[in-house]
């Protein structure tokens, strides 16, 4: 039986998955909401569905592991909302099941250390959907579930430069603020490992080595262009979106021993510095 990946709300982590998965001889089948985007995952070698609309039993029926990357909304999980009953009946079917979540589950630690025993105490509306998504999840029977719990992603196309480069880039200064962070080729090659050796009921910190402030990270985008370090400003002062401060309210370091322990993943890009030097170098070679 062919290896067929269902990937539920295909984006840009679930991409380098499948970049990594496809050249194995994997089917990809990936669902988008619009007909570019579907044409553009079929030009990668993905076999889109449009949805919410199509019909997703008989790509279910033909599935051997699922990924989730579709984000809770009011109404909860909306791969569940749609399919709970149809992932139920077929749970016995799959090989592996990947949630991926955030690290905004845990909350604020005031800048301390957490890792995946650490109770859930989100502190966002967004981490609280998080959270319930999870249970329910967790709550089918026989699922061979697997939860990721991502730090900030970055990596082509996400990085900080486009705003180093025209301006816009501000440093935000609160005195304690810790981010943890990880670049989309890590999260793929920690999903792959986790494939190759399945271990339901595992929740894995997906992240690097280096939890820092993020004006650390504007200000090396910054050297590594060559242009000036881009302004400092207050948190307390600065105008921002409700979104935007709203990823201040938390500070924490985020363990990632477990993906090495257990998975044996070794960090293509073990902190911020590094990860952008290599976006910089595709940036120029491109």
């Amino acid at each position: 039986m062919t290896q067929t990946l269902l990937s539920f709300g295909h984006g840009f982590s679930a991409r380098a998955l499948a970049d990594l998965l496809i050249p194995r001889g994997w089917r990809i089948i990936g669902t988008t909401r619009s007909d570019d985007k579907a044409a553009r995952l079929m030009a990668g070698g993905v076999d889109p569905r449009i949805w919410p609309g199509a019909d997703m039993r008989p790509a279910l029926d033909c599935a051997t592991h699922l990924l989730i990357s579709a984000a809770p909304d009011e109404n909860g999980d909306p791969v569940l909302a749609e399919l709970h009953d149809e992932i139920a009946r077929r749970a016995g079917q799959f090989t592996w099941v990947g949630y991926l979540s955030t690290t905004g589950v845990y909350g604020d630690h005031g800048g301390g250390w957490v890792d995946e025993t650490t109770p859930l105490t989100p502190a966002t509306r967004r981490g609280i959907a998080r959270v319930k998504a999870e249970a329910a999840w967790a709550a089918i029977p026989d699922l061979p579930l697997h939860i990721f719990r991502l730090a900030g992603i970055y990596g082509p196309g996400r990085g900080p430069f486009a705003k180093v480069r025209d301006g816009s880039a501000r440093r935000i200064i609160k005195p304690g603020q810790v981010f943890s962070r990880t670049h989309v080729a890590d999260i793929a090659q920690v999903l792959a490992a986790s494939i190759a050796r399945p271990n339901p009921g595992g929740i894995y910190n997906v992240c690097d080595d280096d939890p820092a402030p993020p004006e650390d990270v504007i200000g090396y985008a910054a050297e590594l262009l060559g242009l000036p370090l881009p302004p400092a400003e207050d948190f307390a002062t600065a105008e921002m979106t409700p979104m935007a401060r709203s990823f201040y309210a938390e500070s924490k370091k985020v363990s990632n021993d477990r993906i090495k322990n257990e998975l044996g993943v070794k960090l293509i890009y073990p902190d911020y510095r590094s990860g952008l030097r290599a976006l910089l170098a595709q940036e120029n070679s491109a």
